[in-house]
């Protein structure tokens, strides 16, 4: 079979998905193995792949590969969530396409319409997601509106209100103007946005006097129910009690004090609009102020503004804005800058409101799931974000759980005409208890609550009930399969998802629900920018897996994304991905251009150390990985097989054992090199796994897959082997450096002649340097060699006698250049040692390395002395 000149990964990644779906590699069941379980942070059904799924999805996909060749029953779960509010919103734009509006349709014909959509659009994900080689069970797809999956959710919710945590009240909120929904605290993004801050003059009733006020918000002064002071405040203390007139509208309002206003802010004088500010509400609660609500649900003005009904909150300001400056009631206008929140679906200014919603009280709930973090039950990678975390579950609101929308959960409450509440898990249920709880209620015909649930208030029961854990307590899949092991997800959900589902599975499961949390980045562009459509800086993922290949995306997106830290995406990654594709399959044309001429003779010495050098070398980085993998260390572990594949095996190891032009090959070396190869594919395979199938398969006839082929246990690494292949790799390096400084043709041999204090360095190896730098003789010397070309390497001096005339100035001056760099660097080490302080407290190790420093450099600078000496 003849290879394409380079790798060419669509085929390959097609023919391989399919087989091991074929052969259902990726399914799991319980038995007697240990579990690792991971569950996929289920994507928005609206959703489409982007670099964010990549790299979410790489890393778990990294980890489970890993696992199941570790001999572990690797279960990893895909799946999708019902979004609310997202998938209301396509909804809603697809039926405005047909001219249809969500108020003319029955709550059971829209939600027809929106499973219409759902089924058809709402797969696609997880189908982009098999592009990447993702190695889910996907028999196992969940959605968080599957029959069981939504009785739990309803269940849940009757058993807080039965316990008391659940409620319903009038507070203030956060309202999506755009999506026509209460939002929580968590689905509000502040920003800083520029706006200007209006001073406005209020006439004080019965006199001449003017008070004025600072607001960014203009639009809300119909609102108004009072101005506030400071007591202390000296300008205003003959205020005190007085009333004031709203501008344009003319409606009295009381000047009241309290000790809340910030007397060095705007002009020390504040308008106080109680329906539509957080604090604002606050102060009137406590001074019994009158709450006026003057917007509609869309950002209107309603009919109480009184004037410019029906306007766009920001068109009336503008023209409020003018029309107080017509009538000198503006006397000035500044530019500010502040936070404004914005929903963190809709990218709208959230509107602080008075509505009547469902809240989850959050204080006795958030105990277990701050104790398992703080006491590292649960284990956070990395362990920066604990203190986030507790920082916020420490500060916990209450959480509305209520939105106003159709898609999704529907509120399992009836209510009477007279506002009587039932909650109970179905209408049958609801009626009796209806009137059991309500026996001489007259207005009996019951309606249930048209909100439905928090998308969060479903996918908080995700780690258990994906095995139905709740619906179905004590089977055996969630006994088997729960805690999960891994959770891989985005730090800007830590709140949202991650604090939520361990309170989850301290109330309904009594235990935690997974044992780490590995935290990815963010994936932003070159200039650290946020990717998204509006700057235009998203990547076609799909177009640049089909550009690279999945194997050099996955690479992309994993060399430079350690835990925590934000990605700084560069296509020259991919490309990279890509060229070490060609490097490993040039490998492999390279090794199968040996099949057919091997010899039957003992490998000699050189050949000997080649195998015995790398090894060492392969069990020293399969000790590395496995451990960078059990810290998730998962991009350092990357770039340790990376530098193993291309540096020590491609440019070392198969130099050095490569035979001459037509030169027949060991047996025995061919069959080991072969074995590294594959032992290097199996490493690499859960980061890349269509190019090391392939190149696994190729190397030998198999009747088995990487995928489940089990990591054997590795030796301990010979520390003097390793020592030697680096002393000889520079030795080699050093020598052709300087051929190619004084002209020596690759071609010319040379007269090698080494002077050292220990020959034992070269016992074995002598032959392969001698052909890894065209040597037709090495030998020893205790001196100079006149004639000859002189160079330190390490501590050993080397002679080389060639053809090609001598530069000696060239020689000189590399020479005084090497020992202006160690006279200066043994300068460093000498003033360290002579530090006192540092050498009390250093640790005795790095004491001694230090001073190893400075006897190795004395050692080199001698040695050079010597050269420089004898030119």
């Amino acid at each position: 079979m003849e290879l394409s000149k380079n790798f060419e990964p669509q085929a390959i990644e097609n023919k391989w998905y399919r087989q091991w779906l074929d052969k259902g590699y990726f399914k799991s069941v319980p038995d007697n193995r240990e579990a690792y379980t991971i569950v996929m942070p289920p994507p928005n059904v609206t959703g489409v792949l982007h670099m964010g799924h990549a790299l979410n999805n790489t890393i778990q996909d990294i980890l489970i590969r890993r696992a199941r060749m570790e001999g572990k029953n690797a279960c990893w779960v895909p799946g999708t969530d019902h979004a609310s509010i997202a998938t209301e919103a396509k909804v809603v734009g697809m039926l405005r396409e047909k001219g249809i509006t969500k108020s003319s349709l029955s709550r059971e014909d829209f939600l027809n319409h929106a499973w219409e959509w759902k089924d058809k659009y709402g797969g696609i994900i997880l189908q982009q997601l098999k592009k990447l080689g993702f190695s889910l069970d996907w028999d196992r797809t969940r959605f968080t509106m599957d029959k069981d999956y939504y009785e739990s959710v309803i269940k849940v919710f009757v058993q807080l209100y039965q316990k008391g945590l659940i409620y319903r009240g009038k507070r203030m909120i956060h309202w999506d103007t755009k999506a026509l929904t209460a939002l929580s605290d968590e689905e509000v993004i502040r920003k800083e946005t520029k706006q200007k801050l209006y001073h406005i003059q209020y006439a004080v009733e019965a006199s001449q006097e003017k008070i004025t006020i600072a607001t960014v918000r203009p639009e809300t002064i119909m609102g108004d129910s009072a101005i506030a002071v400071h007591p202390n405040d000296e300008r205003y203390k003959h205020l005190h009690g007085k009333y004031a007139l709203v501008p344009i509208i003319n409606r009295r309002i009381p000047i009241i004090t309290d000790e809340y206003v910030t007397m060095d802010f705007g002009t020390g004088a504040l308008k106080v609009t109680p329906a539509h500010d957080m604090n604002d509400n606050m102060l009137g609660q406590k001074h019994g102020l009158e709450v006026i609500d003057i917007f509609n649900d869309d950002g209107t003005l309603s009919k109480e503004a009184q004037i410019y009904i029906g306007e766009d909150r920001f068109a009336a300001r503008k023209k409020i804005a003018q029309e107080l400056e017509e009538k000198k009631y503006l006397i000035k206008t500044e530019e500010y800058t502040s936070e404004v929140g914005y929903s963190e679906r809709t990218d709208t200014v959230v509107e602080p409101r008075l509505s009547m919603q469902w809240w989850l009280s959050m204080k006795e709930i958030s105990k277990p799931a701050l104790r398992d973090v703080m006491e590292e039950a649960i284990k956070f990678y990395p362990a920066k974000f604990k203190n986030l975390y507790r920082h916020w579950m420490e500060n916990i609101k209450d959480w509305c759980i209520s939105r106003q929308l159709w898609w999704g959960h529907r509120i399992p409450a009836w209510y009477d005409a007279d506002g009587n509440i039932v909650v109970a898990e179905s209408e049958a249920e609801a009626i009796e208890k209806y009137k059991t709880n309500y026996p001489g209620a007259t207005n009996g015909t019951l309606r249930q609550d048209e909100d439905c649930l928090d998308t969060w208030f479903s996918s908080w029961l995700w780690p258990f009930e994906v095995f139905n854990g709740y619906s179905n307590p004590g089977n055996e899949e969630v006994k088997y399969y729960y805690p999960t092991s891994t959770l891989v997800t985005a730090p800007e959900i830590i709140f949202f998802w991650v604090a939520r589902m361990i309170m989850a599975g301290e109330e309904f499961m009594n235990v935690k629900p997974f044992k780490d949390v590995y935290f990815t980045g963010i994936v932003r562009d070159k200039l650290g920018r946020k990717m998204s459509k509006s700057l235009g800086n998203s990547p076609d993922l799909l177009g640049l897996i089909d550009q690279y290949g999945a194997d050099a995306v996955r690479f992309g997106v994993m060399i430079a994304s350690p835990a925590g830290n934000d990605i700084l995406f560069d296509e020259s990654a991919l490309e990279q991905g890509r060229n070490f594709n060609n490097k490993m399959w040039n490998a492999l044309k390279l090794v199968k251009m040996w099949e057919g001429r091997q010899a039957n003779n003992a490998a000699n010495e050189k050949e000997n150390f080649a195998i015995n050098w790398f090894e060492n070398r392969l069990n020293e980085v399969k000790e590395e990985v496995a451990g960078m993998m059990l810290q998730y260390r998962l991009s350092e572990a990357l770039k340790t097989i990376y530098s193993l594949v291309w540096d020590d095996f491609c440019s070392w190891y198969l130099e050095w054992v490569k035979p001459g032009f037509e030169q027949p090959v060991d047996a025995l070396l061919f069959q080991k090199t072969k074995d590294f190869f594959s032992e290097l594919m199996q490493l690499l395979h859960p980061f890349m796994p269509f190019v090391t199938e392939e190149i696994y398969q190729l190397l030998d006839e198999r009747n088995d897959s990487l995928c489940i082929k089990q990591l054997s246990k590795h030796a301990k690494a010979d520390t003097d082997i390793l020592q030697k292949g680096e002393a000889l790799k520079n030795i080699i390096s050093g020598i052709r450096d300087i051929r190619n400084k004084q002209q020596v043709k690759p071609k010319e041999s040379i007269e090698l002649f080494i002077e050292t204090a220990d020959t034992s360095l070269y016992l074995g190896i002598e032959n392969l340097l001698g052909k890894q730098v065209n040597a037709s003789n090495i030998s020893f010397t205790e001196t100079a060699i006149a004639g000859a070309i002189s160079a330190v390497i390490g501590k050993d001096k080397f002679f080389i006698k060639s053809e090609t005339p001598i530069d000696t100035g060239s020689q000189k001056q590399s020479l005084e250049k090497e020992l202006a760099h160690l006279k200066g660097f043994l300068s460093s080490v000498e003033k360290k040692l002579g530090n006192e302080k540092f050498v009390a407290n250093a640790r005795p190790e790095v004491l001694a390395l230090e001073q190893k420093k400075k006897a190795d450099a004395e050692s080199k600078i001698k040695v050079i002395e010597e050269s420089l000496a004898a030119l």
